[in-house]
């Protein structure tokens, strides 16, 4: 018996030091897992600014759901690349106000001549115009706001990001990574990891090669996800897994999947999802592992490895199941767990 008191006792002290020191114990996985002050960081959702060229390629929409959906981003705001980037903020603004999204802020970036298809134009159109703020200068407050804090998810060719090296470089300095899709490193489009088609200049990087070199000499850290990594297909029973969902979100993607079939002939029904390896990499990179390399960028759009100093950190494979089951299952919750 009185060993059983002194056990008791040595608990009740040990208990109190915990309390005391503000420790909580959560019970994870069957065990318990201590989170204090030493693990406050890591429970802070980061801090993010998405890119993106969204209304040609369908894949931008299912990486912003993606973002949407993962409670380890505050997104700080999103803004939009290349082409006819104000039709591009009125697509997000509809976006974001149908799955109730209205208090994250969308910027305009810098507009420029487009060889593309707005396959989603139509949907863009349905919401009434408005005037969009400078997405270039908005990136650059937010870092001046939170200098070493923010991951800026780039999903879209680089102008907005060379225009704004070339504004403020000391300011872009500040960024804590870009991470971005963009790159064709040993792999081009087509083909299978087992037997890839040559390197080729990738979409991002070929229209605006400049950028790319600026983004690589600007002294921040990147984060790349090429074609190498990033060529996974939405299969028809995963496709209709997320559009059976049904909620509002689903029901965006539905949609715009919808008008971007309808746009064009030259794709086939099942979409490859590149942009959302790049916002998989921000939220789970043990999908994405990284190979350091020097990349160069020639003003033909090709992405070469060569000799010297690494200036990236470049995934060349990634895991396809554990990205399409994080995808699968972040989609349909709809609390994004």
């Amino acid at each position: 018996m009185k060993n059983l008191r002194l056990v008791c006792a040595v608990a009740v002290v040990a208990l109190a030091i915990v309390v005391a020191q503000g420790i909580n114990c959560q019970a994870v996985a069957g065990g318990l897992v201590a989170s204090g002050p030493g693990n406050a960081e890591a429970a802070q959702p980061q801090l993010a600014i998405l890119d993106t060229d969204i209304g040609d390629d369908i894949d931008d929409a299912f990486a912003l759901a993606l973002a949407l959906q993962s409670p380890e981003l505050k997104i700080l705001g999103v803004t939009t690349a290349f082409g006819n980037t104000e039709l591009r903020a009125r697509l997000v603004d509809r976006y974001l106000a149908a799955v109730g999204r209205s208090d994250i802020p969308v910027m305009q970036g810098v507009a420029t001549e487009a060889r593309n298809v707005f396959t989603q134009k139509a949907y863009a159109l349905h919401m009434p115009l408005r005037k969009h703020g400078d997405g270039v200068e908005f990136l650059l407050s937010q870092i001046r706001a939170h200098p070493g804090q923010i991951t800026l998810i780039a999903i879209g060719p680089l102008n907005n990001i060379e225009e704004a090296i070339k504004r403020d470089p000391a300011t872009f300095r500040k960024l804590k990574r870009v991470v971005m899709m963009g790159g064709s490193v040993y792999r081009g489009y087509g083909g299978t990891a087992a037997a890839p088609s040559p390197p080729q200049p990738e979409w991002n990087i070929l229209c605006d090669p400049e950028g790319a070199t600026a983004l690589l000499a600007a002294g921040v850290p990147v984060f790349t996800m090429p074609l190498d990594s990033t060529q996974i297909s939405l299969e028809t029973k995963e496709r209709e897994e997320i559009f059976a969902h049904g909620s509002p979100l689903t029901d965006q993607l539905t949609l715009l999947y919808h008008q971007w079939m309808g746009g064009t002939a030259s794709h086939t029904v099942t979409p490859t999802l590149f942009d959302p390896v790049a916002v998989t990499y921000a939220i789970r990179p043990d999908l994405c592992p990284m190979t350091p390399l020097r990349l160069e960028v020639d003003d033909k759009g090709f992405t070469r490895p060569v000799e010297g100093p690494a200036n990236a950190q470049v995934c060349l494979k990634s895991d396809e199941k554990g990205f399409l089951d994080l995808l699968l299952n972040r989609l349909t919750k709809e609390d994004g767990h």
